[in-house]
């Protein structure tokens, strides 16, 4: 198999927030997961384990969204501040987690965490069960300069300085448990609360930098995902358009069918099954952004000078991932282990996201920890990376980097193959998505090329994880590159592996 790249042929550039992570109050996500408290025997700082604070500096993630999820709309955020032996214990019930909910993790160490990383915060607003006035005042507590009872209460608790936090998703999944709503009662109910989203300007004619995230289709169900964007649109045609700037799209790479495949225990026809599945998100992605062309078609030219219209919307993956069956009846609620199913998966989903940067904006994987397509698994005070955190590392090259205008896939070969420009180098992906067969394929340029890096993940088993007792059974490592300086190279890749091959153009 020959892929041909082309460095001049540039689709857009990738957006770092396409590397999006998502924590939430869902099983062992964040209590126990991140969060441990002060006065744990787990070595901590200000409460965050230092076992995943080191893991998460490493990663570098440019989102984080919080605090859900489903859990989002039943938070109330001042049970998250001040004293932690004062806020209130209250109980969550969220997708089977069932248990008491101590708020020692809430607003301040959220955003403190954030700025520990780098990261900017994404956080979602309780749209079902607050008010509006409720999320009013908690962006006036992240956000506001100035000296108001509000921002004197978060210097009080602990941050003088607004924490400049300007993505606000309102809503999250509307359409199921965040409210069972139809487009016209979410559209009614999204205008009430972004009219009153503070600007934090100081003219009328100044841009706000808050970004206000919509509740968009659950893209799962191809159908109603259609139906709910048009019906959305259709909606917010007939007068004038609140604030927004993002639309936030689901999916989830659903395996819940055969209750005998596990995570870790599967055939080769549970591998296949899986590894399509992933690749509806690139289908769907399309679909919805021409959706969002056509929606945005609707809307009529103002009638006064000083009327906005909504011209732009970015597209938004605010949950992706792989779900097992399993989850549904795990202790912890939704944990399940990574394998390398699943480290393909990972690749080949972040790929597709790189490949479609010109229509997709930012995303996050579900989740960072504990649940799901989770990056670090802890009990106790042990902690092991997945090996999605390796996949996440090998990738992070690409952020700011171009696109490039690379066939997919060969379906014959099952390799799947993207590649990136920054400055004079070009980062290749080549994911090998075969079950039990390597592969040899020859990468084409149009001008000589010199291989400077080689990074490859593999594993003897296509079920192999990293577990508590051998936490690095299944680790990138570095390959030796040909260092010869050619317009053709060609890479043997091992069965179910990720390669990164790092090229200097001559």
């Amino acid at each position: 198999m020959s892929v041909f790249i082309d460095p001049k042929q540039v689709v857009g550039k990738i957006n770092p927030k396409l590397h999006g992570q998502f924590i939430e109050f869902l099983g062992k996500c964040i209590d126990e997961g991140l969060w441990v408290g002060e006065n744990s025997t787990i070595p901590n700082t200000k409460g965050i384990r230092n076992d995943v604070l080191a893991l998460l500096k490493q990663l570098e993630p440019p989102v984080l969204r919080w605090p859900g999820g489903c859990y989002a709309d039943t938070y109330h955020w001042r049970d998250g501040i001040g004293p932690r032996d004062q806020r209130l214990v209250s109980f969550n019930e969220n997708f089977g987690t069932y248990e008491s909910d101590q708020h020692q993790f809430g607003t301040d160490e959220f955003m403190q965490l954030c700025e520990e990383l780098g990261a900017q915060p994404w956080t979602n607003v309780n749209l079902l069960s607050g008010t509006v006035a409720e999320m009013r005042d908690w962006m006036e507590y992240v956000n506001r300069s100035e000296e108001t009872t509000l921002s004197k209460e978060r210097a009080q608790n602990g941050h003088p300085q607004p924490y400049n936090a300007w993505m606000w998703g309102l809503g999250n999944e509307v359409w199921a448990g965040g409210g069972t709503m139809d487009p016209a009662t979410y559209m009614s109910e999204y205008r009430r609360f972004a009219s009153a989203m503070p600007s934090f300007t100081h003219s009328v004619f100044e841009k706000t930098k808050m970004y206000a995230i919509v509740s968009g289709p659950d893209s799962n169900k191809p159908r109603e995902a259609v139906k709910w964007t048009e019906d959305f649109f259709k909606e917010l045609a007939k007068y004038r358009q609140p604030k927004i700037d993002g639309y936030d799209m689901h999916f989830y790479n659903w395996n819940i069918d055969d209750q005998d495949d596990t995570p870790t225990d599967f055939t080769k026809e549970g591998w296949q099954r899986v590894i399509d599945g992933c690749f509806e998100l690139e289908d769907l992605i399309k679909a919805q952004a021409s959706l969002l062309r056509n929606g945005l078609a609707l809307i009529n030219e103002p009638e006064g000078k000083l009327d906005q219209k909504l011209t732009d919307v970015d597209l938004i993956v605010g949950e992706w991932g792989n779900w097992h069956y399993s989850a549904f009846t795990a202790r912890p609620a939704l944990q399940q282990q990574v394998s390398m199913r699943d480290v393909i998966t990972t690749a080949l989903t972040l790929d597709i996201l790189q490949r479609n940067c010109d229509k997709v904006t930012m995303a996050c994987n579900a989740q960072t920890i504990n649940v799901l397509n989770s990056l670090a698994l802890t009990k106790g005070d042990k902690i092991v990376a997945t090996p999605n955190f390796d996949v996440f590392m090998m990738y992070k090259d690409h952020r700011d980097a171009q696109a490039l205008a690379v066939p997919r896939q060969d379906s014959e070969s099952q390799v799947d193959t993207f590649a990136s420009l920054k400055g004079a180098k070009v980062c290749v992906n080549l994911v090998n998505a075969s079950y039990d067969e390597e592969r040899l394929i020859n990468l084409v340029f149009p001008s000589q090329v010199k291989p400077e890096f080689v990074t490859q993940l593999t594993a003897d088993d296509p079920h192999a994880c990293n577990t508590f007792e051998e936490p690095n059974l299944v680790r990138a490592k570095p390959v030796k590159a040909n260092s010869k300086v050619a317009k053709q190279h060609e890479f043997e890749l091992p069965t179910a592996s990720v390669t990164t091959v790092t090229f200097s153009l001559c």
